[in-house]
């Protein structure tokens, strides 16, 4: 999370973004899981601990792990029968789809982050016999925020599940667990680092059937980090029950008490944030979209609603479990992400080079904080810009931190959403076993 300059006033996005549940990684922590799955996580560079690692062929993260060398054009045809097409414009951004929505579950479930699709979906799923199990997370008995891999038999167990978590949370290590109980046909609710891993090592699992709802995932922190974050947003952050980054550039959030605090996104506390508050695998990701789950569930290209991405015939099937509980309509898209994108590569390059961060004047932040939602990108723009910054984000980091991981964790479509802005890849960095599969195409003027 990063307070850019002039041009990049109002992307400060914090959380992972996603449907209903979110998690991220701390792999300095134990885990308390199922039996057979380990309690350490064995030492892993960049690894998000998405829990292969503790299962008992820890090796098979040489062939699951993202942060190793992907293949997305090759999981991408295993998963939806074909690749990316760049020709298709939105299809550089968010890979391969039929049919993308902004969406609304009416009437909303209480407790969830947004109106509860992912939920509901997954409730669906069992209530109907589709599905053994749902693999997903809960809360930590003692910690709200914290999120705990659980396998759900029981649909009436899902609103448990509802809501935001924050932190560590090895799902994948309860695959093994899943198959020793006799489950045959599992859903699983993920964000993009395991869902990777889990479509990698899908023929290997053994599940006559897979149901993949995954939830788009940004920049995000530790459990212990996300509760110092909440220390400098409110002087009673125990008392905090919900918070959400929304479509109009305002963090919500929601107290025990009932009251409701809205915070625009220029007034969060950047500058108070340690160095460190992202890991390095959430700066590298490639994955933000999720390409590889069935039906992508999340906020960023709603405007408010859901952002549903229904990317094969499974994820279509998933989709029409809802019936007319879901309301449907085209997403929209509107202002220009082109200076925003720019302004943002331009901090990141001054940070990466250990310069401080060009700050906007406190005069002016109540200003900008009145246009941001009425001139900013907005919609799939808003998406699509982020899906910018994020591929730029993983090279900047990469050749500063990891120089010799970029050949490997790069794919061909990322190098083309970033050549546009003046990154072309340098001798050695970019796969020779590959081409980019089409040119790249500078950034095209928005549809209002």
């Amino acid at each position: 999370m990063r307070l850019a300059g002039r041009d990049n006033w109002w992307l400060l996005l914090l959380k992972p973004e996603s449907g209903e549940q979110r998690v991220t990684t701390d792999p300095a922590a134990p885990f308390a899981g199922a039996a057979g799955a380990a309690e350490w996580p064995p030492a892993r560079d960049l690894c998000t601990d998405c829990g292969i690692s503790r299962t008992e062929d820890p090796r098979a993260c040489g062939r699951a792990c993202q942060f190793i060398k992907p293949d997305y054009p090759g999981l991408e045809h295993a998963v939806h029968g074909r690749a990316r097409n760049p020709d298709i414009a939105d299809e550089r951004f968010f890979g391969p789809y039929q049919r993308m929505y902004r969406a609304r579950l009416v009437p909303g479930l209480a407790g969830a982050q947004w109106s509860g699709i992912t939920t509901r979906i997954a409730e669906r799923l069992l209530t109907t016999g589709v599905v053994d199990a749902v693999l997903t997370v809960r809360p930590d008995a003692t910690d709200r925020w914290k999120p705990v891999p659980v396998l759900v038999t029981d649909a009436a167990d899902l609103a448990g599940c509802r809501g935001m978590r924050m932190g560590y949370a090895p799902l994948l290590s309860l695959l093994e667990p899943a198959r020793r109980q006799g489950i045959k046909r599992l859903a699983v609710i993920g964000i993009p680092c395991q869902v990777y891993a889990l479509r990698a090592l899908e023929k290997e699992l053994g599940f006559e059937r897979l149901y993949v709802i995954g939830t788009p995932c940004s920049d995000n922190t530790t459990t212990a980090n996300f509760h110092r974050f909440l220390e400098l947003l409110s002087d009673e952050p125990e008392q905090i029950t919900y918070l959400e980054f929304r479509a109009d550039y305002r963090v919500e959030l929601r107290f025990e008490d009932g009251s409701v605090r809205e915070i625009p996104f220029l007034d969060l506390p950047i500058s108070r944030l340690p160095p460190d508050f992202f890991p390095l695998t959430c700066r590298t990701c490639v994955d933000y979209s999720n390409v590889l789950s069935d039906i992508t569930v999340g906020y960023m290209g709603g405007e408010g609603d859901q952002w549903l991405i229904v990317r094969n015939e499974r994820g279509q099937a998933l989709l029409d479990l809802l019936g007319e509980e879901v309301q449907l309509r085209e997403p929209g898209s509107a202002g220009r992400r082109a200076g925003s994108v720019k302004g943002f590569l331009a901090n990141v390059e001054r940070a990466a080079g250990g310069l401080p961060l060009r700050r906007m004047p406190d005069w002016l932040r109540p200003v900008v904080s009145w246009l941001m939602p009425r001139i900013g990108p907005r919609g799939l723009e808003f998406a699509r810009a982020r899906i910018e910054m994020k591929a730029i984000e993983t090279v900047i980091h990469l050749r500063r931190e990891r120089p010799r991981r970029l050949r490997s964790m790069i794919p061909d479509h990322v190098w083309n959403l970033v050549t546009p802005y003046g990154l072309q890849p340098e001798p050695g960095e970019q796969r020779t076993s590959t081409r980019m599969a089409s040119p790249p195409v500078a950034p095209e003027r928005p549809r209002d």
